[in-house]
């Protein structure tokens, strides 16, 4: 059994600057290949995370990061511009994310478990769980129109897989270069790497992908769960 990607717009909604290529570029890239038409939406402007010896253009330096890995996998890129550790659920934030998936028409919305251990990213989940929905409601509106259906909506794993059970793997054994190309261009994050209150992050990466995949039986594997609330899943 293998699921095929072809004629589907999906989008990434993430915290941060190189929260896709840790939890979801496997899956963005193997959709791409397929033929899907791919998104990636990063909320914060990742300006907290300061490298040694700090900069302080750090966030026009990630933003150029963000702009060189998405262009990898020919994403297009959608910039939130929240400060980290700012990002809270409101009403001007929910709007733009909406307006944000009518312009992309996602088929398929992938965004952090509510279970992950970073407050931006279960923030960023309850804004993404929300504007799916809104984006498909006539009565909210915004510069573009409504969309037909709200998109299916599948959570990433967590990072380090802590209190996450999977409903199903995506195979990504073939794209794991890609997870690591993209990551590469996060140069601002990997040079924290000896920073003690941080995580390598590449060996993270590449240890996690390959933990799932050694539980589904292949080389490397990202886990997911359905949204499986009333009208917000769907058939394959």
């Amino acid at each position: 059994m293998k699921l095929n990607f072809e004629q589907e717009r999906i989008l990434a909604v993430v915290a941060h600057p190189d929260d896709a290529e840790l939890l979801c570029a496997g899956t963005l890239a193997r959709a791409q290949q397929d033929g899907a038409e791919i998104g990636i939406c990063v909320l914060c402007q990742g300006d907290k995370g300061q490298p040694d010896p700090p900069r302080d253009n750090l966030v026009e330096v990630r933003q150029h990061e963000m702009h060189s890995a998405a262009k990898l996998i020919n994403a297009e890129l959608f910039l939130g511009e929240q400060p980290d550790g700012g990002l809270f659920d409101n009403l001007d934030l929910r709007g733009k994310l909406t307006e944000i998936m009518r312009q992309f028409s996602p088929t398929l919305v992938l965004s952090h478990s509510q279970s992950d251990y970073h407050v931006d990213h279960r923030t960023s989940s309850v804004i993404t769980e929300a504007a799916t929905w809104f984006s498909a409601s006539a009565g909210n509106k915004t510069n573009s129109p409504a969309l037909a259906k709200p998109p299916a909506l599948w959570w990433m794993d967590t990072i380090n897989m802590t209190s996450f059970e999977p409903h199903f793997y995506i195979d990504v054994s073939d794209y794991v270069e890609t997870k690591v190309s993209m990551l590469n261009c996060h140069q601002s994050q990997l040079q924290r790497g000896k920073d003690s209150s941080f995580s390598p992050l590449q060996e993270l990466m590449i240890q996690q992908c390959h933990a799932r995949g050694q539980q589904s039986g292949v080389k490397a594997a990202e886990a997911f769960q359905t949204h499986s609330a009333w009208k917000r899943c769907a058939a394959w």
